[in-house]
């Protein structure tokens, strides 16, 4: 995929929170000498562009590195008013707009003398992947109007780029392995190299996409899906793909479109809503979407009427008729034909909170009676969860120990869905650091719901809290960058 041709990369920050109530990220400096910084402190911001919502992250760190890998601590969080600049595309100076409140407070924290010295990049994931995938021009649009506010700005912009999923999964593999300890350790103020074999690998569900990274045990034969980097003075290389159009709401609008086609009506019952559940969408919301395919057209002017039924069963045979479980070329697939070699060692599944899926169709009452691993009822509610059928359909293995439930609601072979840990968490979370929050709590919620379905002990758990942090009392604080020297110019377009 080309993740290891990219010598010039100018820096990953990965998140992870430390005893000492500070958010510490890896820093990668693949040519040090592109960046002229302070040596005392230096300064980088990246604003994570996701399909919902846009965040600003302002970051700091010492000169000194250990193996070319420093250690970094979070500034500042600043979330972007409005939503994700994919939702701009008819008005795109709007998404260069939105960021001048976040752009401030970042420009008033870096020392002025430093504004020059600072470098800044917008990295955009799934939601304008499908944008340019729809209309490329809008896209390149709204990239641009981001580019020229972030380029007008004192700071050394790094360019505006639509990161490729493959990366984003990649870089999301790295976090969740240096903060569970499998890529270095530190300790007794020295850092050490764990045991071979202890690599985990990541699934991330998004809004619009699916990010599948891990390390499997043999070759991997389709070189586009490979990536390879170097940490702490090892070599990794590790299998990525991104599934596009199978992030949760857009699994969600397509799995609408099956059920409308297969019984068109403009009152919709759906089986993965519970029982007593009604709302109303617009079609267009269907027929707007890039993922969405129909045999008639949609009219988008007309409002579908969806009535909940709480029928796990039917909801996931309706969801496994998403998938296409033909495989060709090298006789190792996932779904859809794409190339998957088989899976190796554990993974840590997560997803974001599901804006589409479970604002209004969680269970919020009632005791948990377990329906097997696809279903569950919480007193009259019953529903089931894609991220569930991706894991089941996958075959994944999760580390149980560290995959629980909390008390009083509703797991699926260790997958919680816990209200007050989606909550806490806010909606989308950032691209290089896509499992951080789910593994540490940095919100005030219960002390056994840990983000991301992680159980973590009450004392474990209160060494990662952080008070105060960024922009708002319990803000998730995770992030990345990811830059080249070459996107110095906010007019090169769209690659």
């Amino acid at each position: 995929m080309g993740l290891s041709c990219k010598e010039r990369i100018f820096m990953v920050l990965l998140g992870v929170a430390t005893a000492s109530g500070l958010t510490v990220l890896v820093l990668l400096l693949v040519e040090a000498t592109s960046v002229l910084l302070p040596a005392e402190t230096k300064f980088g911001i990246v604003l994570d562009a996701g399909s919902s919502h846009t965040s600003l992250f302002v970051y700091q760190w010492p000169s000194d590195k250990e193996k070319d890998t420093g250690v970094v601590s979070q500034a500042l969080a600043c979330q972007v008013e409005g939503p994700g600049i994919s939702s701009y595309a008819l008005n795109p100076v709007r998404a260069g707009e939105s960021l001048k409140d976040c752009l401030e407070e970042a420009l008033a924290l870096v020392p002025r003398g430093q504004h020059q010295e600072t470098p800044t990049f917008l990295g955009a994931t799934a939601g304008m992947r499908l944008l340019r995938q729809k209309n490329s021009s809008q896209a390149g649009d709204i990239l641009e109007a981001v580019s020229q506010v972030l380029g007008r700005s004192p700071l050394d912009f790094r360019g505006a780029e639509v990161l490729a999923g493959q990366d984003e999964g990649a870089f999301g593999w790295i976090t969740v392995n240096y903060l569970l300890g499998r890529l270095v350790q530190y300790s007794s103020g020295q850092w050490t190299q764990p045991a071979e074999g202890m690599l985990l690998g990541t699934l991330d569900m998004g809004g619009a996409s699916t990010q599948i990274c891990f390390a499997p045990s043999g070759p991997i034969l389709d070189q586009s899906s490979q990536a390879t980097f170097h940490l702490y003075g090892a070599n990794y290389s590790v299998y990525t793909h991104s599934h596009l159009c199978f992030g949760r709401d857009q699994v969600l609008l397509r799995l609408l479109a099956g059920l409308l086609q297969s019984s068109p009506a403009s009152l919709l019952r759906h089986p993965c809503y519970h029982s007593g559940y009604q709302t109303t969408l617009p079609l267009a919301t269907l027929s707007e979407s890039p993922c969405v395919r129909t045999a008639a057209p949609l009219d988008p002017t007309q409002n579908l009427t969806i009535e909940g039924t709480g029928n796990p069963g039917a909801c996931v045979t309706a969801l496994r008729g998403l998938f296409n479980f033909s495989c060709q070329d090298h006789g190792a697939c996932a779904f859809d034909g794409v190339y998957q070699p088989p899976v190796q060692g554990q993974f840590y599944v997560s997803t974001g909170a599901p804006s589409l899926w479970a604002r209004h169709h969680w269970p919020q009452d009632g005791p948990q009676e377990p329906w097997g691993a696809q279903g569950h009822r919480c007193g009259r509610h019953s529903f089931s969860h894609p991220v569930g059928i991706l894991q089941l359909l996958l075959h994944l293995p999760l580390p149980e120990p560290h995959l629980q439930a909390a008390a009083g609601h509703c797991q699926c072979h260790g997958l919680e869905i816990l209200p007050e840990a989606l909550e806490a968490g806010g909606d989308q979370l950032p691209w290089a650091g896509a499992l951080v929050a789910r593994l540490l709590c940095l919100g005030p919620v219960h002390p056994h719901t840990a983000a991301g379905r992680l159980w973590l002990p009450r004392g474990e758990l209160a060494q990662h809290r952080v008070p105060e942090a960024g922009r708002r009392d319990g803000h998730w604080l995770d992030a990345g960058l990811h830059a080249q020297p070459d996107w110095h110019d906010p007019s090169r377009g769209t690659r």
